[in-house]
C-alpha cells in the first residue's frame, strides 16, 4: 500500500498555480495590451476613414450643387429665353434655393449612411454581437415605417419635386385644392398664397399633380371683338401696329419673348366678329401685358373709328 504515497506528495512547483507566475501574468498583460492597442488602432482608423470619406463626399456635393446654380437652365431654352431667365432672376434665386435644399438632403443622407456603417464596424471590433442589434433595429424601423408612413411620403415627394424643379418660390401654380403663388418650398410642406391673400399649407405627399404657369414663357391670347361691317384687313393692320408699338416700347419691350402674332378672325356670331392675337411674354408679366395690350388695341381702334359690337343695354365688353 506504500506505492500510493508518492502520488500524494506534491512538489514545491506544483503548489504554485500557473496564473500566479509573474512571467505568465506579464505575458498575458502584454498580449491583452497589444490586442487592446490593435483594436483601438483599428477603431481609430475606422473613425478617421469615415470622417475623411464624409468630408470628400460633402465637398463633392457642394461642388455639384454649385454647378447646378451656375449651370444652364433646364426649363428655359433658346437665346432669347436664356436672356429672359437671367433678367428675371430665374437662374439665380430658383437655382440657389433648389441647390441649397439638394445640398442639405444629400449631405444628411451621406452623413447618416457613413456614420451608421462606421458604428457597425466599431461595434464589431469591440466584439459585440450585431445580430440582435440589427434585428431590433429592423423591428423598430418597421414600426416607425407603419406609424410615420405619411410623414415619409411627404418627405419623399418633397425631395422628388425639388430635384425635378417642378416649382419654386414666386411661381404661380395650381396644386388642385390650392391655387396661388408659391411663398416657401420645404421637404414636408409647400406654402402658397392665393389671390385673396389666404395662405395655404399643402403637404407634399398630398400633391398629385402640379400646373405651373411660371416656367418657360407665357402665351397671352388676346380676343378683341369688332362690329359687323368692319373692314377686317384694316382692323387687323391697326391691331398689328398697336401690338408692334407695344413690343418695342421702352416699358414693355423687356416683357416680350417673341414678336406679337396677329392670327386673324377667330369667331363670327350674331353680335360681331372676334379678332385674335397671341403674345409670348415672360410669365411674371402675363396679366399686365394682357391688360396693356387690350388698352392699346382699344385706343387704336377708337382712333381709327373701328367700332366695337353693340351689346345689350349699350355695354361693350372685351374678354
Amino acid at each position: 500500500m506504500n506505492f500510493a504515497l508518492p502520488l500524494l506528495t506534491a512538489s514545491p512547483l506544483a503548489s504554485t498555480p500557473m496564473d500566479s507566475d509573474p512571467a505568465v501574468i506579464a505575458e498575458t498583460a502584454l498580449i491583452t495590451a497589444d490586442d487592446a492597442l490593435r483594436t483601438g488602432l483599428r477603431i481609430l482608423i475606422i473613425i478617421v476613414v469615415a470622417l475623411v470619406v464624409r468630408a470628400i463626399l460633402r465637398r463633392a456635393i457642394r461642388k455639384l450643387t454649385q454647378r447646378t446654380i451656375d449651370g444652364r437652365s433646364p426649363v428655359v431654352r433658346g437665346k432669347a429665353k436664356r436672356a429672359l431667365a437671367a433678367a428675371t432672376g430665374l437662374v439665380t434665386e430658383r437655382r440657389r434655393q433648389r441647390a441649397e435644399t439638394m445640398r442639405s438632403v444629400l449631405s444628411s443622407v451621406v452623413s447618416i449612411v457613413i456614420f451608421a456603417v462606421a458604428l457597425m464596424l466599431v461595434l464589431g471590433e469591440l466584439g459585440i454581437n450585431l445580430g440582435p442589434i440589427i434585428a431590433s433595429a429592423g423591428i423598430v424601423g418597421v414600426a416607425l415605417g407603419f406609424g410615420a408612413q405619411n410623414l415619409v411620403k411627404d418627405y419623399l415627394n418633397g425631395i422628388s419635386m425639388i430635384l425635378e424643379d417642378q416649382y419654386g418660390v414666386g411661381d404661380n401654380v395650381d396644386l388642385g385644392e390650392a391655387v396661388g403663388t408659391i411663398e416657401a418650398v420645404g421637404l414636408r410642406t409647400t406654402r402658397l398664397r392665393d389671390v385673396e391673400g389666404v395662405v395655404w399649407y399643402v403637404r407634399n405627399g398630398e400633391i398629385i399633380r402640379v400646373a405651373n404657369s411660371s416656367q418657360g414663357t407665357a402665351s397671352v391670347v388676346l380676343d378683341i371683338p369688332v362690329a359687323h361691317g368692319t373692314d377686317i384687313d384694316r382692323a387687323l393692320k391697326v391691331m398689328r401696329e398697336a401690338l408692334d408699338d407695344m413690343s418695342h416700347s421702352e416699358d414693355d419691350a423687356s416683357t416680350f419673348v417673341e414678336a406679337p402674332q396677329v392670327l386673324g378672325v377667330q369667331t363670327v356670331n350674331a353680335t360681331g366678329i372676334t379678332l385674335r392675337a397671341v403674345l409670348d411674354v415672360i410669365p411674371s408679366a402675363r396679366y399686365s401685358a394682357a391688360r396693356d395690350a387690350k388698352r392699346r388695341v382699344t385706343e387704336a381702334f377708337q382712333k381709327a373709328s373701328i367700332s366695337a359690337p353693340a351689346m345689350p343695354f349699350g355695354t361693350t365688353t372685351l374678354e
